[in-house]
């Protein structure tokens, strides 16, 4: 080979290498703010945990993050995460705290707060789809 062809060569493969960091980098997932206001779950919690068990409370309850998270004063068509502007999210950690209770109570269970935790009861077990449980009567949409 001459030296032009392994010139050549040298650069396609660090061209190739530059667009494979460039993409790796481009498909992991960018860092938020660092801010959760985290005070019932753990504050170790795993981003991929703690959307699975916030997925979980917007099933059991059959509502969207909207409905405890407040809008972003910055930009109104995201959430603000970590405010407390909303009495829902308030309210929902006294719930967290009862489910809690319960289980600890009446069934010996230890709340760890994953997201693969299968609780005795949980908000399911009395919301069932509707965000306040004593509506449960009404028709489901």
């Amino acid at each position: 080979m001459n030296k032009l062809s392994i010139m050549k060569n040298k650069a396609l493969v660090l061209f190739g290498v530059t667009c494979f960091i460039i993409l790796g980098i481009a498909a992991v997932k960018p860092m938020g703010s660092s801010e959760r206001n985290l005070k019932i779950l753990p504050k170790d919690i795993s981003d991929g945990a703690l959307d699975t068990i916030m997925d979980q409370y917007c099933k059991a309850l059959n509502v969207d993050c909207d409905f405890c998270h407040a809008e972003s004063k910055a930009n109104k068509e995201d959430l603000d995460f970590a405010s407390d502007d909303k009495p829902e999210k308030e309210i929902t950690r006294i719930m967290m705290q009862m489910t809690a209770a319960v289980n600890k109570d009446f069934f010996n269970y230890t709340l760890t707060y994953r997201s693969d935790e299968t609780m005795a009861v949980s908000c399911m077990t009395c919301h069932d789809g509707f965000p306040r449980p004593e509506l449960k009567h009404e028709k489901k949409e």
